[in-house]
C-alpha cells in the first residue's frame, strides 16, 4: 500500500483533488439523475465535477510552476542530489521545492470559483474557498493537522451558508454543516477528523428526503449533498488510501418512484399530483464578476429582488454569480453596474425543466428532443438567443471559448438532437472537436458552419423543433447562407488589406470577413458597406450596434435603407460589447 500522509499539507492537497474528481466522474451520472431541486435539470454531477475539474487543474498549474522554476533557478553548476532520489527531487537532478499548503489550497479555491458550473457547483467553490481562508491564513505553515481541518471544514460550511441568500434545509448546506458538525468533536489525526466528516455528512444526506417535500416525493436524496459526500469519500481515501464504503441510503430509484406515481395517476389515485411548477424562472444566469464588495452587497439585493436560488461565492475582488431569473438581460445589466461581468453563460430552462418548489416536483428530467446551442459575441445577443431558447456561450473580444465550454454547453442544454451555431469562421475547428465530443456522449449534433452572429440569428428565425432534424438542419443551413454578413471596426495597427493599407484608427469595414472599405468615420463607413450589400439585392437588413456605436448611426442606416432601397426591412438590436462597433446582416 502507498504511504498516505498523517498531515494536510500542498501534496495531500493535490492528491485529494484528485481522487474528489474520480468520485465525481464515478457518480456523475447517479448524481444528474437524482437532480431534483432547485431545477430538476439533471446536470447537478456534471456540474459538480466540471468545477472539481477546474480546482484540480489549478492545483496542478501551481505544482507545475514550482517545477519550472527549480529548474529555471539550477544552473549546471548548481546543487544536485546524490545517492537515492528523494520526495520531491530528480534522480542526479534539482531539488524541487514544492508549493506551500497556502498555495495549493488559495489554487484549489480559486480554480474552483473561476470554474463553478450550477447552483452546486457554485456552492462547493464556497465551501472550498472556505477551508483555504483558515489554511492559509498562516503562509509560513507547511501542514495542518486533524484539528486544524476541522476548523476549516467548519468555517466553509459557515461560509457557504453565508453565500447562498435564501438558504434551504435538506440541500448541500444541511450535509455540509452535519460534516463540520462531526469533525468538531473528534480529537485525531486528519484521518480520523476526515472519517468523522465523511460519516456526518452520509447520515444528514438519507435525512435529506424528510427535510425537503420535493425529495421525499421523488424518492431520491439530495444530489448536491450527495456530491458532497463524494468529495469527503475522496478525503478520507487521501488520509486513508481507502475509499469507505457508500452504503446503501434508503431511499426508492428515482425511476421507480416515476413509475409508482405513474400508476397511481392512470388509477385516478393521488399519484395524479406530481406536476410541474411552470411558475419558476426560466433562465439560469452564470458570471464571473470583478467587483469591490460594496458593489457586491447591492448587486446581492438586486438579483435577490429578480429571481432565486441566489448564490454569490469569492471575494478579494473576484466573484461568481448564479441565479435563476425571468429576464437574463436584467441579471447581466446589475453585473455590468456593479462591476466587470465575463464568462457569461445564459441557459433557459426548457419545458422539459421543472423549477421545483415545496409543494410540486417532477421528478425525473427529461432530455428534450432538440435544442439550439450558439456563440455570441455580447451580452445583448447572449439575451436575444436565449429568449428564442437557445442556450448561449458568451466569446468576449480576445477571449475565444475552448471545445470543452461548447460541450459543457451542449450537456446544459440537455437534448438528444443539438444544431451547434458557433458564428464565428475562426471557431469552425473548435466547434467540430466539441461536436465529435458530443456526438461520442450519444447526443445528435449538427454543426452550421455560421461566420457570424448574425448568420445565427437568421437560422435561429427559421428553426422549428417540430420539423425533422435533417429539414430543420438544411433549413437554417440554407437561411444562414442566405445571410451576407459585415462588420464595422477600428483598426488597432497598421496593416496590408483587400481595400489597401490601413493605419491604426482607420475604420474598417468588411464584408464576409475581408476589409471593403478604409474610412475615418463610423457612420460613414457603415453606410458605404451597406450600400455595397444592398447593390446585389436584399429583402432584410439586421443591424446589431455595440456598445461604443455612435448613438445615430441606427437611426441614420435605417433612413437610408428606407430612402434608397423599397421593400427592404430594418431590424435592429443591442449587442453589447461584443467587439465590433457594428455587426450588419443582409438576407
Amino acid at each position: 500500500m502507498p504511504q498516505v500522509p498523517q498531515t494536510l499539507d500542498a501534496s495531500a492537497v493535490r492528491a485529494w483533488c484528485g481522487l474528489a474528481l474520480e468520485a465525481l466522474g464515478r457518480a456523475r451520472e447517479e448524481i444528474d439523475a437524482i437532480n431534483v431541486y432547485p431545477v430538476a435539470d439533471g446536470d447537478t454531477g456534471t456540474n459538480l465535477y466540471l468545477t472539481v475539474e477546474s480546482a484540480a487543474a489549478a492545483v496542478e498549474a501551481v505544482f507545475a510552476a514550482h517545477a519550472a522554476m527549480s529548474v529555471v533557478g539550477t544552473t549546471h553548476e548548481g546543487p544536485v542530489t546524490e545517492g537515492p532520489a528523494s520526495e520531491g527531487a530528480m534522480p542526479g537532478g534539482p531539488l524541487i521545492e514544492p508549493p506551500t499548503l497556502a498555495d495549493a489550497v488559495r489554487a484549489m479555491a480559486h480554480g474552483a470559483l473561476i470554474g463553478a458550473r450550477g447552483n452546486s457547483g457554485t456552492i462547493l467553490a464556497q465551501l472550498l474557498r472556505g477551508m483555504a481562508q483558515v489554511l492559509a491564513a498562516d503562509t509560513a505553515t507547511e501542514r495542518t493537522d486533524g484539528p486544524g481541518l476541522g476548523l476549516a471544514l467548519r468555517h466553509a460550511a459557515d461560509a457557504a451558508r453565508q453565500a447562498v441568500a435564501h438558504p434551504v434545509e435538506g440541500t448541500v448546506l444541511t450535509v455540509a454543516t452535519a460534516a463540520a458538525d462531526a469533525a468538531s468533536g473528534v480529537e485525531g489525526d486528519c484521518a480520523a477528523v476526515a472519517r468523522a466528516a465523511y460519516e456526518g455528512a452520509r447520515a444528514a444526506l438519507a435525512a435529506t428526503p424528510g427535510q425537503l417535500a420535493v425529495l421525499e416525493r421523488a424518492g431520491v436524496v439530495d444530489a448536491g449533498g450527495r456530491g458532497l459526500v463524494a468529495v469527503l469519500e475522496a478525503l478520507v481515501e487521501t488520509f486513508t488510501g481507502a475509499a469507505p464504503a457508500m452504503g446503501a441510503v434508503p431511499v426508492l430509484a428515482p425511476h421507480a418512484r416515476v413509475e409508482a406515481e405513474a400508476a397511481e395517476c392512470a388509477d385516478g389515485g393521488p399519484g395524479s399530483a406530481p406536476v410541474r411548477d411552470e411558475s419558476g424562472p426560466a433562465f439560469e444566469v452564470i458570471y464571473l464578476l470583478e467587483a469591490d464588495d460594496t458593489a457586491v452587497a447591492r448587486l446581492r439585493d438586486r438579483l435577490d429582488a429578480l429571481g432565486d436560488s441566489l448564490v454569490v461565492v469569492g471575494g478579494d475582488g473576484l466573484w461568481n454569480v448564479h441565479v435563476h431569473v425571468d429576464d437574463a438581460g436584467a441579471a447581466v445589466e446589475a453585473g455590468v453596474e456593479a462591476g466587470r461581468p465575463y464568462r457569461i453563460r445564459i441557459t433557459h430552462f426548457g419545458p422539459a425543466d421543472a423549477h421545483t418548489t415545496g409543494s410540486t416536483v417532477r421528478p425525473v428530467r427529461e432530455r428534450a428532443q432538440r435544442a439550439v446551442v450558439a456563440v455570441v459575441p455580447g451580452e445583448g445577443l447572449a439575451r436575444l438567443y436565449a429568449e428564442a431558447g437557445a442556450t448561449t456561450v458568451l466569446a468576449r473580444p480576445g477571449e475565444p471559448p475552448a471545445s470543452g465550454e461548447l460541450v459543457d454547453a451542449v450537456r446544459r442544454a440537455h437534448a438528444l438532437e443539438v444544431v451547434l451555431l458557433p458564428n464565428d469562421a475562426e471557431l469552425r475547428h473548435t466547434a467540430a472537436a466539441a461536436a465529435e465530443q458530443a456526438r461520442a456522449e450519444g447526443v445528435r449534433v449538427a454543426l452550421i458552419p455560421t461566420r457570424s452572429a448574425v448568420q445565427g440569428i437568421a437560422a435561429l428565425a427559421v428553426h422549428e423543433p417540430e420539423r425533422r432534424f435533417d429539414e430543420d438542419v438544411v433549413a437554417m443551413t440554407s437561411a444562414a447562407g442566405a445571410t451576407r454578413y459585415a462588420e464595422v471596426e477600428v483598426a488597432e495597427r497598421q496593416s496590408w488589406t483587400m481595400a489597401g493599407i490601413c493605419q491604426a484608427g482607420d475604420v474598417l469595414g468588411l464584408i464576409d470577413g475581408d476589409v471593403a472599405v478604409i474610412g475615418s468615420d463610423v457612420t460613414a463607413t457603415a453606410e458605404s458597406v451597406l450600400n455595397r450589400m444592398l447593390s446585389a439585392g436584399g429583402e432584410m437588413v439586421t443591424l446589431v450596434l455595440g456598445d461604443e456605436a455612435p448613438t445615430a448611426i441606427a437611426d441614420h442606416l435605417e433612413a437610408r435603407v428606407r430612402e434608397s432601397y423599397l421593400a427592404v426591412d430594418t431590424v435592429v438590436y443591442r449587442g453589447g460589447h461584443q467587439g465590433a462597433l457594428l455587426l450588419i446582416g443582409v438576407e
